[in-house]
């Protein structure tokens, strides 16, 4: 953790819906008037596309179905933390792009699914903003949590959370159902063991629960609406959140325990304004002032 150069992590499975809340900070840093340096969580999958897909046939053939990119054998976790260290300590560091299709590869010249190179970081930025899937992760060689100073994890429920994957990668990737499921199935093993450990070391949860039949997700024509769910928001430490106000703000909610807030799913947007814009503000005036000081 830093007070000069602060780490803000988004972290969540593939399809929970991270890169949404990533939009929203982005407003709250347009806003503000925060700088901040933006690292994708792709950028340190160790293989690219047509590697991946090699070393899991690879796998396959020795009886090993489960290679996924939630473990860290795909993943360049001890990199990852090198940057967030290096940024905490000097507001500097390197990262890259994964090119997930046409759109993003275009510009750079070349094929979807490959990585950019590596590059610096912007200078003079204010705070290191992480979206991706390890934000919080800690294993017997990394401690990548214990750099961020707010972690955030994004954790709809799971029938949802494979609603949202199954029409995400079929739409916008060109997945069949059969593909996608196979995905899921063969990602088990590390989610039980590397994504969902991840959410007992956030500071805040942001968990959405459909009040809809979600009963099977593999058949489900339509994701529920915002407005088809509520929103379970649990503050690791409740210290210091004005509870009232945000009951007051966000109608029709109300405190399931006492760190918790329940309010509809159609108020993510305006909780997570609410929450976090204050949060930013002390982040960066610690930084001001500790600058000040130096």
């Amino acid at each position: 953790m830093s007070v000069k150069h602060p780490i803000i992590a988004i972290t969540g499975s593939s399809g929970a819906g991270t890169t949404s809340v990533s939009r929203t900070f982005e407003q709250i840093f347009r806003r503000e008037g925060v700088k901040a340096a933006f690292v994708e969580g792709d950028a340190f999958h160790r293989y690219n596309r047509e590697e991946m897909k090699q070393k899991m046939a690879e796998a396959a053939a020795r009886g090993d179905h489960h290679l996924s990119h939630f473990g860290p054998e795909n993943n360049l976790f001890e990199e990852l933390e090198a940057l967030f260290r290096e940024y905490a300590q000097h507001g500097c560091g390197r990262t890259r792009k994964y090119l997930h299709n046409d759109e993003e590869a275009i510009p750079y010249d070349q094929p979807p699914g490959t990585f950019t190179a590596w590059e610096e970081l912007a200078a003079d930025t204010d705070l290191l903003f992480y979206e991706g899937l390890h934000g919080a992760v800690v294993t017997e060689a990394v401690s990548i949590a214990s750099h961020v100073d707010l972690l955030i994890g994004v954790v709809p429920v799971i029938n949802l959370e494979w609603i949202q994957k199954l029409h995400r990668d079929r739409t916008a990737r060109g997945y069949t159902t059969e593909a996608v499921t196979k995905t899921i199935l063969r990602r088990m093993h590390d989610y039980v063991h590397y994504i969902c450990p991840q959410f007992s070391r956030t500071h805040i949860n942001f968990q959405r629960v459909p009040v809809v039949d979600t009963s099977n997700p593999f058949v489900a024509r339509h994701i529920p609406a915002p407005d088809e769910s509520m929103l379970v928001i649990r503050f690791a430490n409740p210290r210091g959140i004005d509870f009232p106000y945000l009951l007051s703000m966000l109608h029709d909610s109300f405190m399931s325990r006492p760190n918790t807030i329940v309010c509809p799913g159609g108020k993510m947007d305006l909780a997570m304004q609410l929450i976090f814009t204050p949060m930013i503000w002390r982040l960066t005036d610690r930084r001001k002032q500790a600058l000040g000081r130096a």
